[in-house]
């Protein structure tokens, strides 16, 4: 049931003093007032990339209050954007504004935004307020929900970064009508993986309603998004800075993480590479007899039902992969750690692979 505000569901991420609502919906980018009671002070900067911009961003100030200090940045689009030198931007902003610590950022975009201005929040003035509006499908469902900021580096994805908590996540529905084909499908690797690591009743349905999904029919989008932010949430609330269970997240993202950071950030969506990934985890985990060749002929068919690759980049040995695999931040020592499953909806991460393997898994994966 919608409510006078466009809100359809509020889910909570419960971190003690520093919960906060997740809002889901329609029609909320036009109803900011929705955050006014999670900013800081008088001082917003919201953030934004060139792609979102001509879309949303004058209609989410608009509804901001004449009262408020309401500033803007605009960034490139892209994962190849997502590096230091682009954050660096965002703190010129807030100091040639002069922006105190009573100030709040606000996240207006996809993944790459969220990350960056999350990482900018945390480490500006040692720490501000700052709030995700996430417009696409995974950041939606995934990189807004649960504090990990951060930017990439040349040799790793996400290495350099800071666990930050938003103050409020606003998720607005009628933002995914506008979004590609490519980046909604890239979105489903994320929603997929919490029905392969957590909810087996959850991939079934997913199964059944994929076509809808793609199709953005919203009461199916609405619950796609509820049950996979209530998973993270649930996830995040029990180890909120990834010292257990949270790293089960990760399902796909060793492989795909290599996938990314070896083909130029972007070649690759995130998604893309986190689908083929998971493909490649669920291979691995049949490989040793974790799984029957039944759970992984679904777990192959769900995701390239979603329109995703199953295959690796054929220009990428088993080095390659092996190299960038060893840089994963669930590594611990010289110990390869990796997610996989033990049943479909039940995930484990293990450093118990042996290497041969694992190399012959890559050896033998098919490329494209």
């Amino acid at each position: 049931m919608t409510n006078v505000d466009g809100v359809q569901r509020t889910l909570k991420v419960a971190l003690g003093e520093r919960s906060y609502p997740i809002h889901i919906g329609t029609g909320l980018l036009g109803k900011p007032e929705l955050l006014t009671p999670y900013l800081a002070g008088q001082q917003v900067m919201v953030v934004t990339n060139e792609s979102i911009a001509p879309l949303y961003l004058d209609k989410f100030c608009a509804g901001l209050s004449a009262s408020l200090d309401v500033r803007t940045v605009v960034l490139p689009d892209g994962e190849q954007y997502k590096t230091i030198e682009h954050v660096s931007r965002i703190w010129d902003a807030l100091l040639e504004a002069g922006f105190n610590r009573r100030c709040t950022l606000v996240a207006l975009g996809g993944g790459v935004i969220g990350d960056m201005v999350g990482y900018a929040a945390a480490a500006y003035q040692r720490g501000v307020a700052f709030i995700q509006v996430p417009t696409t499908l995974l950041s939606q469902v995934d990189s807004s929900v649960g504090g990990k900021t951060g930017v990439n580096h040349p040799l790793g994805k996400n290495m350099i970064g800071a666990f930050w908590q938003p103050k409020v996540v606003l998720v607005d529905i009628d933002s995914l009508k506008s979004l590609p084909r490519r980046e909604l499908s890239a979105g489903m690797a994320e929603v997929i993986k919490y029905g392969l690591i957590r909810d087996e009743a959850f991939l079934s349905w997913l199964e059944a309603t994929m076509p809808a999904l793609l199709d953005v029919e919203p009461e199916v989008v609405a619950e796609a998004i509820a049950r996979s932010c209530q998973i993270k949430a649930e996830i995040v609330a029990e180890d909120e800075t990834e010292q257990g269970v949270r790293a089960l997240l990760n399902l796909g993202h060793t492989f795909g993480h290599a996938i990314e950071a070896h083909q130029g950030y972007g070649n690759w969506l995130h998604g893309e590479a986190v689908g083929a990934g998971m493909a490649m985890a669920a291979t691995l985990s049949n490989r040793l007899g974790w799984i029957d060749d039944a759970a992984l002929a679904r777990s192959l068919a769900v995701i390239e039902s979603a329109e995703l690759p199953l295959a690796a980049p054929a220009n990428m040995s088993s080095d390659d992969f092996l190299a960038r695999m060893r840089l994963d931040k669930k590594n611990i020592d010289t110990r390869l750690r990796l997610v996989l499953l033990n049943a479909l909806g039940d995930a484990c991460v293990s450093d118990a692979v042996p290497v041969d393997v694992l190399r012959t898994l890559l050896d033998d994966y098919p490329r494209r």
